[in-house]
């Protein structure tokens, strides 16, 4: 199928208003026609009465091949996780492991409506693999740390080559890790391979408390300040988590246009703190929505992490009228789309990408429907999704994936558990 018009559906324009009855058109790889006439010619006609079509969601900041460790580290504070779980865990997975478990993240993604990640991990070409056979975008880096960071020089140009006429879909970054497990040797070492190759750099960045003041020990400077000094915001870079950001950090994060992947489940599971997404907003950062990986946050469903953006700020801030149903959205898609360097993704807009999601209104959760921006941010959930479209393809529709051998993978994680 190379065409398609979604017919009487309720969308969030490019605007992120709503408009209801509207016709959407796609053919090839491109929305070609958004507007509130019938047009005809296209291949398929797809019933949009009581479904909303939305930009398909980016997902910020991921760990999608730790998809084998969902529920396995639980109630521990983010240092014992990492040191004593997640780590050890981590060193006994095989690119087979990676590869299998980035596509199960994925099947749970696209079911969701979710069709762009941005995944931080390291075997470069398992994640590459993965990305290509799904259908799905991702911009994927390799994890340098203080163990690693010579190897990975190498396989970073090894995979800037190999991949280099990839299909547009697959985007390579350059990663460090955090400043706790990071020298600013590495910082300036693996600035410049980003600077070299003209790609973006994803970092964790104040994820807690305790990561601020030793910083501050050791350099005497913020964790943004570390990284500043160290030449790492000389390329797009998308920064992880920020809870404990101070006003200078922001007014750095700014300057640059570091885009800040709030991630508010797992930060709120580990115990972490809150990300200040209204401070963000008010001072012009671009905030895009995270989930991290299943090990922190147990599902991929951003339609739970919108939610928790928006109720966390009126909560803590007592103010009810903070972080709109409009910004939500925003954040997890169009903000998101910016971040990885696609300029045309994230928006129903003519000649952008055909990355889209139909969410299903016709359930008693979502019943009745007063305004749909406000029924999806505080009442749908991924299973709402009924069809997930990246490029053009359809990657999932009611139940059914057209990528990915859902059973296959499933098993495989099965299998791999029982052998751990």
């Amino acid at each position: 199928m190379s065409s398609m018009l979604f017919k009487l559906i309720t969308i969030v324009d490019e605007h992120f208003t709503q408009k209801d009855n509207m016709y959407v058109g796609v053919t090839d790889n491109r929305i070609d026609y958004v507007g509130a006439e019938y047009k005809a010619g296209y291949e398929r006609e797809y019933d949009g009465v009581r479904k909303c079509l939305i930009p398909g969601f980016v997902n910020a900041h991921a760990h999608s091949p730790m998809a084998l460790l969902r529920g396995y580290a639980e109630n521990m504070a983010l240092s014992d996780w990492l040191f004593k779980k997640i780590f050890p865990f981590e060193s006994t997975l095989t690119e087979e492991d990676v590869y299998y478990s980035m596509l199960l993240s994925f099947a749970e993604m696209i079911s969701f409506g979710c069709v762009s990640t941005t995944d931080m991990y390291y075997m470069g070409d398992a994640m590459a693999s993965a990305v290509l056979e799904s259908g799905v975008k991702s911009n994927i880096s390799l994890s340098a740390t203080v163990g690693n960071a010579e190897a990975l020089k190498k396989e970073y140009e090894e995979m800037f080559e190999k991949y280099k006429d990839a299909n547009g879909r697959l985007k390579i970054e350059v990663s460090v890790h955090a400043p706790y497990t990071s020298t600013p040797e590495i910082v300036r070492d693996f600035s410049e391979i980003a600077v070299k190759y003209g790609c973006n750099l994803h970092i964790h960045l104040s994820e807690t408390l305790q990561e601020n003041i030793d910083c501050k020990a050791k350099y005497g400077c913020t964790p943004t300040e570390y990284f500043e000094k160290n030449g790492a915001f000389r390329v797009p870079t998308t920064a992880a988590h920020c809870v404990y950001l101070e006003d200078g950090d922001i007014e750095i994060l700014k300057q640059y246009n570091v885009t800040v992947a709030t991630c508010p489940t797992s930060n709120l599971k580990l115990a972490s703190g809150v990300c200040d997404v209204q401070k963000l907003l008010d001072s012009g950062v671009n905030v895009a929505i995270g989930t991290d990986s299943v090990a922190s946050n147990n599902n991929l469903d951003m339609f739970g992490e919108m939610k928790l953006f928006a109720l966390l700020p009126k909560g803590i801030q007592k103010d009810p009228t903070l972080v709109t149903p409009a910004q939500c959205l925003y954040a997890a898609t169009r903000a998101g789309a910016l971040s990885q360097g696609r300029a045309d993704c994230g928006a129903i807009v003519v000649g952008n990408r055909a990355d889209l999601a139909v969410v299903d209104l016709d359930k008693p959760h979502l019943t009745p429907v007063h305004d749909v921006l406000n029924t999806l941010v505080y009442s749908a959930i991924g299973s709402d999704v009924a069809l997930t479209m990246a490029d053009g393809k359809i990657l999932y529709e009611n139940g059914e994936f057209y990528t990915i051998d859902v059973e296959k993978v499933k098993h495989y994680a099965r299998k791999r558990i029982k052998k751990a």
